[in-house]
């Protein structure tokens, strides 16, 4: 089997009808070290929405317009049809590859305790 590196616009020229437009991920080490919550997400080339599922906290970037994802744009009403959209794909996406994961909200008493920093010691 032999493999070649496809640049981006040749890759774009070529893509097949079925070629996938956004990727699903899900992580899921919290607490850990990062301290990074427990969400899931989908991101396309333009676009990247995440649930923060234990907390139900959502984000929305628009990686053209804010490719550091600095601004949060998930209550701006400019890109309330472009989230239910990207809700939906993401709904779909987990059914697709059959995410299974308790996603429920933590009961407040739990996200206070760990959002709370502990006292320095």
């Amino acid at each position: 089997m032999t493999s070649r590196l496809i640049s981006r616009s040749d890759a774009h020229a070529r893509q097949p009808d079925d070629w996938r437009h956004s990727i699903y991920y899900h992580y899921y080490e919290y607490p850990s070290v990062h301290m990074v919550p427990r969400h899931n997400g989908i991101r396309n080339e333009r676009y990247k929405l995440m649930h923060f599922y234990e907390f139900d906290e959502w984000e929305f970037y628009d990686l053209q317009e804010d490719p550091d994802e600095l601004s949060n744009e998930y209550e701006n009403p400019e890109y309330a049809e472009r989230i239910v959209e990207m809700k939906a794909e993401l709904e779909r996406l987990r059914v697709h590859y059959d995410d299974q994961s308790d996603m429920q909200e933590k009961p407040e008493e739990w996200q206070r305790k760990v959002r709370t920093p502990s006292p320095a010691e």
